[in-house]
């Protein structure tokens, strides 16, 4: 991160506790609840951290990537209003996105995704990140995952909790949750070994499974089991025969073993539009072949 001027930036993004009206929870974190809130007469969500009292350090390196937050502006990164960062109470607002996480959406099963919906959502998605590792310095998400994207009321997808390493790294060591969800972190995470942009690249092939298949990755294992099958024998999820192959070779190139191996965000995005291109002509050319009284009738 770099060097901010942290006393003069903070006035910048200060919220005061008192000016938040919070209600109620309406998710919980491996380092925090998100709970409902008002600020100023808007509806925001308020992620309240769950440690009791924070170092010097942590709130020092929280404030710096907060002011480093207040500049992003993408419309598939979550909208960062501001925070409270006194020792007792430290706490994130931003905007409050109606339909909750892709997780959640697509684990509700309400909401019918066909191929050219589910295409736009990981072009969100990888745009978003693309974003930030392209800004500067590059913001690695480290813990990027389908209950970390957020979904709007028109089903974009935005980019949320990523950055703040140090605050959660000290909230892991004081809550039962252990270290994030192993289910979509890279095998050189598992490993303990250091994490970069390609990480999140990793990441983003579960994600990729998740909405092409509507499963929970490696629902059937425990995080050890699921540390010592990825990290250390270099398995993969259990990719379905029928998914379109060029679907399947993104998810691959994700997974590759070879960190450095792996794609750029701006080289996925390439390839989404590519999909997207197909389906669109896939889907005007079915649209020619109906009879013209069912196209009026739907």
């Amino acid at each position: 991160m770099n060097k901010v001027d942290t006393n003069s930036d903070c006035l910048e993004y200060e919220i005061l506790w008192d000016d938040l009206t919070v209600g109620e929870e309406i998710g919980q974190g491996s380092c925090g609840t998100v709970c409902r809130g008002l600020w100023f007469g808007s509806v925001v969500a308020v992620k309240v951290f769950s440690k009791v009292e924070y170092s010097e350090e942590a709130i020092q390196s929280f404030r710096q990537e907060v002011a480093l937050m207040k500049r992003l502006r993408h419309p598939n990164v979550l909208l960062f209003m501001g925070a409270v960062t006194s020792p007792q109470r430290l706490c994130m607002v931003s905007e409050l996105l109606p339909r909750g996480s892709l997780f959640q959406l697509l684990q509700r099963k309400t909401s019918k995704l066909d191929w050219r919906r589910r295409i736009l959502m990981a072009l969100d998605i990888a745009r978003g990140m693309n974003y930030l590792h392209c800004f500067s310095p590059p913001i690695v998400h480290r813990d990027l995952k389908s209950s970390n994207l957020l979904v709007d009321r028109n089903l974009t997808v935005k980019v949320a909790d990523f950055g703040l390493s140090r605050v959660k790294h000290e909230t892991y060591l004081t809550t039962k949750s252990g270290k994030g969800t192993p289910q979509w972190m890279a095998p050189e995470v598992l490993r303990n070994e250091s994490a970069d942009e390609k990480s999140d690249i990793y990441s983003f092939g579960v994600v990729l499974w998740e909405l092409a298949t509507e499963k929970i990755p490696w629902e059937t294992l425990n995080s050890m089991q699921v540390i010592g099958a990825v990290g250390f024998m270099n398995q993969r999820l259990e990719i379905p025969k029928d998914i379109d192959p060029l679907w399947i070779s993104l998810m691959e190139s994700c997974w590759h073993n070879d960190a450095k191996l792996r794609p750029t965000f701006q080289e996925l995005t390439e390839r989404l539009r590519e999909l997207q291109r197909k389906y669109t002509i896939q889907f005007q050319s079915t649209r020619a072949a109906l009879p013209e009284n069912y196209l009026l009738k739907g």
